[in-house]
């Protein structure tokens, strides 16, 4: 018998605190209208001091494994997407993990930047399918704005902090049909942290942390880059865009989704947007996006979805489901 991974819940968390374009205005030189214009975001979310990616991660697996019908004690492993991790180590998973109180089960963080998510989803699958796992818990998680310089206006008016979470188990049924991972690190320099632990910290503030990005060349790439991630996963299942109910993107920017929704010749009304709440909360974003979708009434058992990121590295990931 062939086994799937199939999602039986859902969750997500954002921190209480929003930012707006308006309250941008006043720390930047910057305005509401040039940010909507290009990024499509109006607000974000931040977490506020004593919040971390694990707290946040551990409000979204609750609701998840609530929306499941489970407890922490089903689950056998748990694999959390993320780029800003709590600590060096242990990794973000062993802290929620710890908070779950589920221990002794596997733990691991995938750091694939705004791709995390994706990449977390197809580790999960590939436990499943193999036999290994019933049951997995996929976090992705962001404190994205820990490392944001608020005194960059080309960066600073898209992140935000967030969590989502995903819970997966084996079934009979078709699930997740295919997932498609890939990266290339020759654009290492587009799109990238300014700091690490290896290549040494630096005498200003937060250690020098802050976020470095050459925005047009990141549009340009992520735009072709999707739009072949969308043809190889539709050739691999033998399916044509008008058989994919609902694209779920990374919600980076309004006008990367507008262009792959073209690039599909899908109609925006069967699209997932929900980075104008939430700006760019990396690994967290696309689920958020599902989350949102399947609570709002929109996304429904048995249609299919594509999910689709793109993120520093360069890496991207697709994942085709029958929901």
């Amino acid at each position: 018998m062939r086994i799937y991974s199939r999602i039986i819940g859902t969750g997500s968390h954002l921190p209480e605190k929003i930012l707006t374009n308006r309250d941008l205005e006043k720390m930047v030189e910057t305005n509401d209208q040039w940010i909507q214009d290009r990024t499509g975001i109006k607000q974000r979310h931040i977490a506020a001091e004593g919040e971390t990616t694990s707290t946040l991660a551990y409000e979204a697996a609750k609701k998840a494994l609530q929306a499941a019908d489970i407890t922490a004690d089903e689950l056998d492993m748990i694999v959390v997407g993320t780029t800003t991790p709590d600590l060096v180590f242990p990794s973000t998973a062993c802290l929620l993990q710890k908070q779950l109180g589920c221990t002794g089960i596997a733990a691991m963080d995938v750091n694939a930047a705004c791709s995390g998510s994706v990449y977390a989803l197809s580790v999960a699958d590939q436990y499943i399918r193999s036999g290994q796992h019933k049951t997995v818990l996929v976090i992705g998680a962001e404190t994205l704005t820990r490392m944001v310089d608020w005194s960059d206006r080309t960066t600073c008016v898209l992140f935000g902090d967030g969590a989502s979470a995903i819970v997966l188990r084996a079934d009979s049924e078709p699930g997740i049909l295919s997932t498609h991972l890939h990266a290339n690190g020759a654009h290492d320099d587009l799109l990238r942290a300014s700091v690490g632990v290896s290549s040494g910290l630096q005498e200003a503030p937060n250690g020098g942390l802050r976020i470095l990005m050459k925005g047009n060349e990141v549009f340009k790439t992520a735009v072709l880059t999707l739009g072949r991630i969308v043809n190889e996963t539709l050739e691999a299942n033998n399916m044509q865009p008008e058989d994919i109910d609902w694209l779920i993107p990374h919600q980076a920017n309004l006008r990367i989704i507008n262009a792959t929704a073209k690039k599909l010749k899908m109609d925006m009304n069967r699209v997932i947007v929900t980075v104008d709440q939430h700006g760019n909360t990396s690994a967290a974003s696309v689920g958020l996006a599902l989350d949102k979708a399947i609570r709002d009434g929109k996304v429904k058992r048995g249609e299919v979805l594509l999910l689709e990121a793109f993120g520093g590295g360069f890496t991207w990931g697709s994942a085709l489901i029958k929901y």
